[in-house]
């Protein structure tokens, strides 16, 4: 058995997977925001319900050695071994995977949130069968991971797959002034295609919306306002595209996170793409994911492989 667990800034979700990928167990808890030997012992004793919960089930101590994978915002430096750039901040600076191990007395396997969710996309969702997938999360904030030949790729540096925080290419005078982004910089592709980042560019026009969701109703209404933020944010999500497919050439890109619900993007999205990629044709597949909000969390599991 191996369990998932899903780190985030106000919960932290577990599943159990069985070794044919069928869930068997599952558990949501608040996350203890800024405490972080909280968050250590809310994880251990997650873990151990669910692994007590199954051993009485199955009337084995066997599921005891269930392996432990965890995605969490941010990542390990491979220099310092320490959390960097988590939004859930009392992480960072910490050695958080040793910490954890002395807790559940095992080897566990740590990776980015967007590497996870990129990992069980890859493994048996949208992107099943493919050899090099790019994930690509668009949500409150813009992450993706690569996965090649079902084996996570991170890099030397372990920020592969961190195209938020290019620049956006391709930028028309529409695309300025350049948004500044939080990490310091003006003008990433976070700043221009996060759930935030829409409603911003929509409002900044004069135009008023709450949500990301009535933009899109508006938009599926025919409002002319709401059509032509849609339609700058889907050339803007092609541009960025393009400049993956120009260096990685992935055989399916697989979008996660809440603006992967926007239907219309699937179809909007494709036709722009050959303006940008360098190439006579461009036949690369954007998919919607399988798994939903549990992509992140299985993919965590399967940072242990069969076997």
């Amino acid at each position: 058995m191996r369990i998932g667990i899903d780190l985030g800034g106000t919960k932290i979700e577990a599943v159990a997977l069985d070794d044919d990928g069928c869930e068997v167990d599952r558990e949501r808890i608040a996350t203890p925001a800024n405490d972080y030997d909280a968050t250590i012992a809310a994880v251990r004793d997650l873990v151990m319900r669910i692994e007590a919960r199954m051993a009485a089930h199955t009337k084995t101590s066997a599921v005891r050695t269930a392996s432990v994978g965890i995605g969490m915002p941010g990542s390990l430096s491979p220099t310092t071994g320490l959390v960097r750039n988590a939004n859930s901040t009392w992480l960072n600076g910490r050695r958080f995977d040793a910490d954890l191990q002395a807790a559940l007395r095992r080897p566990i396997r740590i990776a980015n949130d967007a590497d996870c969710f990129a990992l069980s996309e890859a493994t048996d969702g949208a992107g099943m069968g493919q050899r090099v997938v790019f994930g690509v999360i668009l949500g409150t904030g813009v992450g993706g991971g690569i996965v090649v030949d079902g084996k996570l790729w991170t890099g030397r540096n372990a920020i592969a797959g961190e195209w938020g925080h290019n620049s956006l290419p391709h930028v028309e005078p529409i695309d300025r002034p350049l948004p500044p982004c939080y990490c310091g910089r003006a003008g990433c592709i976070e700043t221009y295609l996060s759930g935030p980042a829409l409603l911003d560019d929509h409002r900044s026009r004069g135009h008023h919306a709450a949500t990301t969701r009535e933009i899109v109703e508006r938009a599926h209404r025919d409002e002319p306002a709401a059509r032509e933020t849609m339609a700058r944010y889907a050339r803007r999500l092609a541009k960025s595209l393009a400049s993956v497919i120009n260096l990685l050439d992935p055989d399916v890109i697989v979008l996660g996170g809440g603006l992967s619900n926007i239907d219309a993007l699937y179809a909007a999205v494709p036709p722009l793409l050959g303006e940008f990629v360098f190439s006579d044709t461009v036949t690369t597949p954007i998919v919607k994911n399988r798994h939903g909000d549990s992509s992140g969390v299985r993919g965590a599991a399967w940072l242990w492989p069969a076997g």
